[in-house]
C-alpha cells in the first residue's frame, strides 16, 4: 500500500449534515480521478506526514488538475436545470461558520465596490443593479461537503454586468470579496458563463440573509463554495486572487 493509499484511507469528518459549518478539509482528499493515481506513483517511498516534498508534489497535481478543468470547460455547456415542484424545500443554510452568526447588511447604505481591471469603478447601489436585465433559474447547488439541494434565484447575467461596467474581458480572475469575511475567485470563462449570476433575489422575493443578502453570485456550473454571499467588493484582475478556502488546500476551479 502506498503511502496515498494510507491516507486517502483515513477516517473522514462526517461533512454530510446541511447546516453545519464547514470542516476543514485535507487538500489531498480534493484531488480527482487519474490525477490521484498519477499522484500515487509520484509519491511512492515517500512520508506522507508534514512532507514538504509530497507538498509541493500535490500542489503540483491540484494545478495541473485546475489547468486540466479549465481547459475541458465548455462556455455554453449549461448546467442541469429544475421544475419548480422538484425545489427543496427549506433551502439549506451554508457556509463557514454556524447561522446563529449570519451577518444582515442594511441594503439602503450598500454599495458594491468594483476595482481592478475595470473602465467604470462608479459603485452600485441595489436599485441600479435592479434597472438591468434579470434572469431567473432553478438549479442544483453541490455542496463540497457531500449534500446538493435545488433553489429558485434570480437577478443579473453577471456577463451583463461585466460589459456594463468595461470589465476586462480577457482577464484571468475575477475576485469577490464579502460582508462575511468571506472571499473567493473565479476564471474569466466561468464568469462569462450564461447561468452565472449576481442574484438578488430566491423565489422571487429578496434574498434573505441565510441566503446572502444583498447580493449573491450563482454559479451553478461549480462546487457552493464558489458561490459567494453578501457580495462587497467585485475585482477583475490577472493576479491569482485565490480564496477563503482555495488558500486552505481546496481545488481552485472546482467545477461541476
Amino acid at each position: 500500500m502506498t503511502p496515498l493509499d494510507r491516507l486517502l484511507r483515513r477516517p473522514r469528518p462526517d461533512l454530510t449534515v446541511p447546516g453545519t459549518p464547514l470542516v476543514r478539509a485535507d487538500r489531498r482528499l480534493f484531488l480527482r480521478g487519474g490525477l490521484v493515481a498519477a499522484g500515487s506513483l509520484a509519491l511512492g517511498g515517500c512520508d506522507i506526514s508534514d512532507n514538504p516534498q509530497v507538498e509541493s508534489i500535490l500542489g503540483g497535481i491540484s494545478r495541473l488538475n485546475d489547468r486540466v478543468q479549465g481547459a475541458l470547460f465548455g462556455g455554453t455547456r449549461l448546467a442541469p436545470t429544475f421544475a419548480v415542484s422538484e425545489i427543496t424545500p427549506d433551502f439549506p443554510f451554508n457556509a463557514y461558520y454556524l447561522a446563529s452568526k449570519i451577518r444582515v447588511i442594511d441594503g439602503s447604505t450598500w454599495k458594491l465596490e468594483l476595482a481592478g481591471l475595470v473602465a467604470d469603478k462608479a459603485p452600485w447601489t441595489l436599485d441600479r443593479l435592479r434597472t438591468l436585465p434579470q434572469e431567473a433559474q432553478i438549479t442544483r447547488h453541490v455542496c463540497v461537503e457531500g449534500w446538493s439541494a435545488i433553489g429558485q434565484w434570480s437577478g443579473v447575467p453577471f456577463r451583463t454586468f461585466l460589459e456594463r461596467i468595461g470589465a476586462d474581458t480577457t482577464a484571468r480572475y475575477v475576485r469577490f470579496a464579502c460582508g462575511d469575511d468571506y472571499w473567493t475567485s473565479i476564471d474569466m470563462p466561468s464568469a462569462l458563463h450564461p447561468q452565472t449570476i449576481l442574484a438578488l433575489d430566491y423565489a422571487g422575493a429578496p434574498l434573505p440573509p441565510k441566503y446572502g443578502f444583498p447580493v449573491k453570485l450563482r454559479i451553478p456550473t461549480k462546487l457552493g463554495f464558489k458561490n459567494p454571499k453578501h457580495i462587497m467588493a467585485i475585482t477583475v484582475t490577472n493576479d491569482y486572487p485565490g480564496g477563503y478556502w482555495e488558500d486552505q488546500g481546496y481545488n481552485w476551479f472546482s467545477g461541476l
